[in-house]
C-alpha cells in the first residue's frame, strides 16, 4: 500500500508539474535546445551551456535532470523537493506565480532529455517543440536497453524528439555513429554533424593527454586538442578530465554555439570554463601519489568502451588498475558484454577489481584472456573495495572507477581519494537522499 501511494503521489506531481510547465513555455516562449542520446548527454548538455551562457540568457538542466520530473523542475527553475512535501508545494507555487505573474526568464533552456522506459521520450515530445536537438550517440548495446524489446526501440524512442523539432529548427548530429546516421538520414530537416572525422562540419582533431611531474611521477593532468570549422580553428586545453566525450562533447557545443550566432573566438572562450560533471572520466588525486580517473555515474557498454580506450593510452611508471562495478539494466546482453570488455581490460590494465555479482563476468573475461588471477579481486561491496585497497596502491598508480549507478562506485573513490574531505565537491551522489540510501 506504502508503494502504491508513492506511485501515486509521484503522477500527480509529474501531471501537476508537467502542466505548468506547458503553460510556462507558452507565456515566456524561450528557444529550446534539447541533448538527447544513450550516452554523453550530460557532458555535451554542461559543455553547451559552457558556451553560450557568457552571451546568452540561458539556463541548463541541473546534473542529469533529464526525466518526466527533471524536465519540468529545470524549465520552473526548481530544485528536486525528493520526499519533503513542504518542498514539493512551494515548488509548485513558484510555478504558479511563473504562470500568473511576469517574472525574469531565460531566453535559451539547454535541456538533457533521458529515456529509462519506453515511452518516457514520446511523452515529453508530444509538448517539449525544441529549435534545436542535439544526438549524442545511438550504440548496438545501449544503457536501459533491458526496458525495450530491442535497441532498435531505443533508437526509435530518441528519435521522437528529432521529429518534435519546430519548423526552421536544426538537428545536430554525432558524425561517428553510423546508428545514428542511418537513423536520421531520412529526415527532412536541417543538420549540422560534428565529429573526430574529417568529414565532420564542426571537428576535433589531434586529441592528446597532458602530463605533469609530481614528485618525479608523470601523472595526467588534462587533454589538448584542435576544434576546426570550415572557416575557424584553435587549441582547446581541458583540464582534470579525460576522454573522447568531452572532445565530442566540445565540438557539439561549437556546433550549437555558431548556429545561434555566437562567434567563434567567443565559444572557445566560453568552453575554457566548462564546468565539467562529476563522475565522467574526472581526474583526481588519489591516495600515495597516485590518480583516479572518476567515471561513477554511471556504467554501460559503450561508455565502458570509450573510457578503456582512453586508460589504455595513458603513459604512466606505476600500475594501471580498473576497477569496475556492475553494469546494469542490459537485460539478455549482460553476461556477454561483461566478458568482452573483462577480456579488454586483461589486454590493458595490470589489475582488475570488480564489484557486484554481475561484475564477476569482467574477471571471467580476464582469465579467458590469460591475465593472472592474483591480478584480480572481487568484492561485493564499493565501500569494502575502497578500504581494503588503500593499502594497495603504489605511486604512479592510474585507477580507472566506473559502475553503474546501483553499485555506488564513488564509495571506492571516496576511499582511495587523498582529500576525502573535498568529496562534496568532486563526487557524484553526495546528496543526502543518496548518502541514506
Amino acid at each position: 500500500m506504502k508503494e502504491a501511494t508513492k506511485i501515486y503521489l509521484k503522477e500527480i506531481i509529474v501531471i501537476g508539474l508537467t502542466s505548468l510547465s506547458k503553460k510556462v513555455l507558452k507565456k515566456y516562449n524561450p528557444k529550446i535546445i534539447a541533448v538527447t542520446g544513450s550516452v554523453g548527454k550530460t557532458t555535451t548538455k554542461d559543455a553547451i551551456f559552457s558556451a553560450i551562457a557568457p552571451y546568452k540568457n540561458a539556463r541548463k538542466s541541473e546534473k542529469s535532470f533529464n526525466s518526466e520530473i527533471g524536465i519540468p523542475l529545470t524549465i520552473l527553475g526548481c530544485k528536486n523537493a525528493w520526499s519533503n512535501p513542504i518542498l514539493w508545494i512551494e515548488n509548485f507555487i513558484k510555478g504558479l506565480e511563473l504562470v500568473l505573474f511576469k517574472k525574469q526568464y531565460p531566453d535559451w533552456l539547454v535541456l538533457e532529455i533521458g529515456a529509462d522506459r519506453p515511452g518516457d521520450i514520446k511523452k515529453v515530445s508530444e509538448w517539449l517543440n525544441p529549435d534545436i536537438v542535439v544526438l549524442t550517440r545511438l550504440p548496438d548495446v545501449p544503457v536501459h536497453v533491458e526496458y525495450f524489446s530491442s535497441p532498435d526501440d531505443v533508437v526509435k524512442e530518441k528519435m521522437y524528439l528529432a521529429n518534435g523539432i519546430k519548423s526552421g529548427g536544426v538537428l545536430i548530429i554525432n558524425a561517428d555513429d553510423e546508428n545514428l546516421i542511418k537513423a536520421v538520414k531520412d529526415l527532412n530537416i536541417r543538420k549540422i554533424s560534428y565529429g573526430l572525422k574529417n568529414d565532420a562540419d564542426v571537428q576535433a582533431s589531434d586529441v592528446l593527454i597532458k602530463y605533469e611531474s609530481d614528485n618525479g611521477v608523470e601523472l595526467p593532468t588534462g587533454m589538448v586538442f584542435e576544434i576546426s570549422t570550415q572557416n575557424n580553428s584553435s587549441l582547446l586545453n581541458i583540464d582534470n578530465v579525460l576522454g573522447n566525450h568531452i572532445a565530442l562533447a566540445s565540438v557539439a557545443a561549437v556546433a550549437v554555439a555558431i548556429k545561434i550566432n555566437i562567434e567563434f573566438t567567443d565559444v572557445i572562450k566560453g568552453l575554457s570554463m566548462f564546468d565539467k560533471p562529476n563522475g565522467r572520466m574526472r581526474l583526481i588525486k588519489g591516495l600515495k601519489n597516485s590518480v583516479i580517473i572518476d567515471d561513477t555515474y554511471n556504467s554501460s557498454p559503450v561508455a565502458l568502451d570509450e573510457a578503456l580506450n582512453t586508460f589504455e593510452k595513458i603513459n604512466t611508471s606505476g600500475r594501471k588498475i580498473c576497477v569496475l562495478g556492475d553494469m546494469l539494466e542490459l537485460g539478455i546482453y549482460s553476461a556477454e558484454e561483461h566478458r568482452r570488455l573483462g577480456e579488454i581490460v586483461a589486454k590493458i590494465s595490470d589489475i582488475l577489481v570488480t564489484v557486484g555479482l554481475r561484475a564477476r563476468g569482467f574477471a571471467d573475461g580476464a582469465l579467458n584472456k590469460k591475465m593472472n588471477e592474483n591480478s584480480i579481486f572481487q568484492f561485493e561491496n564499493s565501500q569494502k573495495a575502497g578500504e581494503e585497497f588503500q593499502n594497495m596502491l603504489k605511486p604512479g598508480d592510474i585507477l580507472l572507477v566506473k559502475g553503474s549507478q546501483g553499485t555506488r562506485m564513488e564509495k571506492f573513490v571516496e576511499e582511495v581519494m587523498a582529500s576525502p574531505e573535498q568529496k562534496n565537491e568532486l563526487l557524484v551522489r553526495q546528496n543526502t537522499e543518496w548518502i541514506n540510501k
